[in-house]
């Protein structure tokens, strides 16, 4: 390997990961850690890839060179005065090619042992996805099955207190999985920046050690959970959780309160069912809305839309479902979850 590039595989022997990409680049997806100092911005990105394409590369790069120049003298003011001699960055751009070359040139001749990163993000990602596949194919799956209201995000979470392994895939995409879970004010990443996150977890796994994560669909919300994960969690031991449906409503009124703060937005959420009840139904569910009513609402979501779906779904989906060992429970509390967590791991039922 040439002296001052890196691989991929070499990321955690750096003390800090530094992006040149442009903001625009880097809020689509980014190596989780690094840092962003652009040494071209998005407006002056675009006006260099113009002038390339339509006065000539020369112009461009005079342009382009002093601009980086700038910038570069900025984030190296603003950013880095405080890194003491033996601070090791690695420099990530596109490909591995000028913007990070010239950002990491400059660092070496201060003296830190500053290296780029070959093949930049371009090769970060193949790297990430490809992680992605190896790991989940090596991990022992645990998956926490019930229907909706049954708090298996929470329990998963009471694991994790316990010390358990788990993944939270509603957590990294900001998303509670059905019609009703966008979480107000809080937009879903993009698709790569979810995978991102989902490998930074991953690597972090034992895979000696069992790992929960909670039963998805293919989506949620808007993003796709990455095919080798979601094949190897259908193949993947199941735990049922089975709680009385007035724990269940009594959950929900508590988890989802903050649906009657935005009746608009509820009643929009209830049209998107459109396709799968009836006019009549959703009439009177959007009615439920526009009064708060959200007990009753609920209860008419659970037995007329979840429930079937999760019948329907669970057995198809998963197919280690039929022999999972159930936990029954009529104290959906934080003190029940506790306890629903606490007797999944020693492997015995609870009520």
């Amino acid at each position: 390997m040439k002296k001052g590039v890196a691989t991929v595989a070499q990321l955690d022997e750096f003390d800090e990961i530094v992006d040149v990409r442009s903001p625009a680049e880097f809020a689509e997806d980014h190596i989780p850690g690094s840092i962003n100092c652009p040494v071209l911005d998005n407006e002056q990105r675009a006006q260099i890839g113009t002038l390339y394409k339509q006065v000539s590369p020369f112009e461009a790069r005079k342009l382009g060179g002093a601009l980086v120049a700038e910038n570069l003298a900025r984030h190296l003011l603003a950013r880095f005065q405080d890194k003491p001699r033996d601070w090791r960055p690695l420099v990530a751009c596109w490909r591995g090619g000028q913007r990070s070359g010239a950002f990491t040139s400059w660092l070496r001749m201060i003296g830190w042992d500053a290296c780029q990163l070959e093949g930049g993000y371009k090769n970060y990602r193949r790297f990430a996805v490809e992680q992605i596949a190896l790991i989940a194919a090596r991990l022992d799956i645990r998956i926490i099955c019930g229907a909706t209201g049954s708090a298996k995000t929470r329990i998963l979470e009471a694991l994790s207190v316990r010390g358990a392994q788990i993944i939270d895939l509603e957590a990294l995409a900001v998303h509670k999985g059905s019609v009703l879970g966008s979480l107000p004010g809080r937009p879903q990443p993009t698709q790569k920046w979810f995978e991102s996150c989902l490998w930074s977890q991953l690597r972090k796994l034992d895979p000696a050690r069992p790992v929960y994560l909670e039963a998805e669909s293919k989506k949620i919300g808007r993003l796709q959970v990455p095919d080798p994960l979601i094949a190897a969690m259908r193949e993947a031991e199941c735990i049922a959780i089975e709680a009385s449906r007035e724990a269940r409503i009594a959950f929900l009124l508590r988890d989802y309160a903050y649906l009657g703060d935005d009746i608009a937005d509820l009643q929009y959420k209830i049209g998107c069912l459109k396709s799968l009840q009836s006019n009549e139904t959703l009439t009177r569910w959007q009615e439920l809305a526009a009064e708060r009513a959200l007990e009753p609402l609920f209860a008419e979501f659970i037995d007329q839309h979840y429930d079937p779906l999760y019948r329907r779904s669970q057995n198809r989906n998963y197919v280690r479902f039929g022999e999972a060992t159930v936990f029954e429970s009529t104290d959906l509390s934080p003190d029940g979850i506790d306890r629903l967590a606490a007797a999944i791991l020693k492997g015995r039922q609870s009520s």
